[in-house]
């Protein structure tokens, strides 16, 4: 959440209000639609119609995002055949029974400088008492797919 700032009156001091961005709100109106759609599918048809979804959410990406988007998803595929691509709050993610393990956020989806690479509570990626549970993405690399490819397999066990 974000905190923004408002005047009602003019010639009143503004107010502030914890609220959401216009993003955020976007995000859940998506996150709506995705159950909505999801609930009028058959069972038969969710999983190809799922990775539709998703492939046709990346063909809308921004260049820079669209690229990445589109490694991951290929990277995710083959590291973890198990996860189901799914649309999540109008991102491209991966679930497991349904629930969400990993998730690609673009760079543009929230005005961010970064993609990131995100994992849920789901994924494995526990390492002592504190470790990441997203990445910022600028570029895939050999080793950056690499180390990504470990952590998907990490989180899809």
């Amino acid at each position: 959440m974000t905190t923004k700032t408002t005047q009602k009156t003019p010639g009143k001091p503004a107010e502030k209000y914890e609220g959401f961005t216009d993003e955020e709100r976007d995000a859940m109106k998506e996150r709506a639609q995705e159950l909505k759609t999801a609930a009028r599918r058959g069972p038969r048809a969710a999983k190809a119609d799922a990775e539709a979804d998703v492939l046709a959410k990346i063909a809308e990406m921004p260049e820079a995002d669209r690229v990445l988007a589109e490694r991951l998803h290929a990277i995710i595929g083959a590291a973890a055949p198990d996860l189901a691509p799914k649309l999540w709050y109008g991102m491209p993610a991966y679930a497991r029974n349904g629930k969400v393990v990993c998730f690609f956020q673009s760079a543009q989806k929230f005005k961010t400088r970064y993609a990131t690479l995100g994992f849920s509570d789901l994924a494995a990626l526990d390492e002592g008492t504190m470790w990441p549970t997203s990445y910022a993405l600028t570029n895939l690399t050999p080793t950056t797919e690499s180390r990504i490819t470990t952590l998907i397999k990490q989180a899809a066990n």
